[in-house]
């Protein structure tokens, strides 16, 4: 069987035993009901919630558009090419929503924005969580964390999110929310957030008593603006599927519905063998990339191998994660170290040290071999070769799955008859 696996922007190809091949898992085939455009209208005339778009953008107030960065696949520049004109003539404002990640390259504007970068250019802010000075304190979430924002998101009475939804790690979903925390938050305020990601109930697809997206819900709740939604679904060729509009909290959970029937499959068996992609944007760095690691193991055998395939394009991304890694002679000694003392970025190293207590994991990445072997993991320069060499050493029943869009497909297992 030859199976093309995507890498940055272009594919390799892979020649393996069809009988050694358990699953190649992506998100599932779905009918896509329109073209982007008259999805987008028509989510934005049945809108959940009471408010309709066009009522929104004549209220009363300062508007800011929030929208997500180069690292996300979201439609933006579409929505933009229907909504465009009434931003324009409602004076709008753009906040890029960053989180902790760097400002956009020109690439990445365009990416965004479209052809309408040139158009709001003059409009277009880039949110610093580092800048303290632009950041305003609001209180404490219910969990305890210090919620500070991006002055720009106070200060304008109304804001407009443009996201999209899909499963993520720890947070339940990407979408809603985030465009908030950790999108236009202070970075003491994500670093307290992304804390609750040791806990046990953060972990994709749950949002129930997930102590992330709790924070995250409060954020908005000591928000007091007026916060509409219009949030994307994407298919496996990230081709808009779906599109919901309104009230944020209820546009962000009908979108849920649409994300899990894109995103969530199911396979046989474990395997012996995973090959995991992060798949352009999302392989940025090493810090999104692990994402495809963390659902990778979902569907790998303790003692297994996993193969990461990220180019990894900019390096490393927020280092924090790396440092302790590289710094512990073993798994129990990162593991403690976290425990101890937490930083942003340490439970990226939490998530893949769960792992490594389990599993090998192997990377075809642009990442220096060095740098990946101080982290515990193998580099591999070669991906037939690698997975010819895994094959090899875990015997002639060994069986591979491929996850073809490792960062956002979520698999599980069927379970067993008894």
């Amino acid at each position: 069987m030859i199976i093309e696996v995507p890498y940055n922007r272009a594919k390799l190809t892979v020649n393996i035993p069809d009988e050694r091949v358990l699953g190649i898992i992506e998100p599932n085939e779905v009918d896509l009901s329109g073209t982007n455009e008259s999805m987008i209208h028509e989510a934005l005339n049945s809108v959940y919630g009471q408010e309709t778009f066009k009522e929104f953008m004549e209220s009363p107030g300062k508007l800011l558009v929030i929208v997500n960065d180069g690292t996300r696949p979201t439609p933006t520049r579409f929505v933009l090419d229907v909504i465009a004109d009434d931003l324009e003539a409602g004076d709008a404002e753009f906040i890029i929503a960053t989180g902790v990640h760097r400002g956009p390259t020109r690439e990445e504007y365009d990416f965004i924005f479209g052809e309408h970068y040139e158009r709001f250019s003059g409009k277009i802010h880039v949110h610093d969580a580092r800048n303290d000075d632009e950041m305003i304190f609001l209180g404490h979430s219910s969990n305890g964390t210090e919620m500070a924002i991006n002055r720009l998101g106070i200060i304008c009475e109304k804001i407009l999110v443009i996201g999209s939804v899909e499963p993520h790690y720890f947070a339940g979903y990407t979408g809603g929310r985030k465009g908030i925390l950790p999108g236009i938050a202070a970075f003491k305020t994500i670093e307290q957030n992304h804390k609750h990601a040791l806990h046990e109930n953060a972990r994709a697809l749950q949002l129930t008593g997930n102590p992330v997206h709790e924070d995250m819900m409060d954020a908005l709740k000591i928000l007091k603006n007026r916060i509409f939604g219009i949030m994307t679904v994407l298919e496996k060729n990230q081709r808009i599927y779906g599109v919901t509009a309104g009230d944020i909290h209820k546009s962000f959970y009908a979108a849920i519905d649409k994300a899990r029937e894109v995103f969530v499959t199911e396979v046989e068996t474990a395997a012996d063998i995973v090959v995991s992609v992060s798949r352009y944007p999302m392989d940025v760095d090493l810090y999104q990339a692990q994402k495809a690691i963390d659902n990778g193991k979902l569907v790998l055998k303790d003692g297994g191998i996993l193969i990461l395939v990220a180019a990894c394009r900019e390096g490393l991304g927020e280092e924090a994660f790396v440092n302790i890694l590289s710094s512990s002679s073993n798994v129990a000694e990162v593991l403690e170290k976290i425990r101890v003392e937490y930083r942003l970025g340490y439970h990226k190293a939490a998530k893949m040290a769960e792992v490594f207590n389990r599993a090998e994991v192997w990377g075809l990445t642009e990442l220096p071999d060095e740098l990946l072997e101080k982290i515990f993991i193998k580099p591999v320069q070669n991906l037939q070769i690698a997975l010819d060499t895994a094959l090899a050493e875990k015997g002639p029943n060994a069986g591979v799955i491929f996850m073809l869009d490792g960062s956002v497909t979520v698999p599980s297992v069927k379970k067993q008859i008894q």
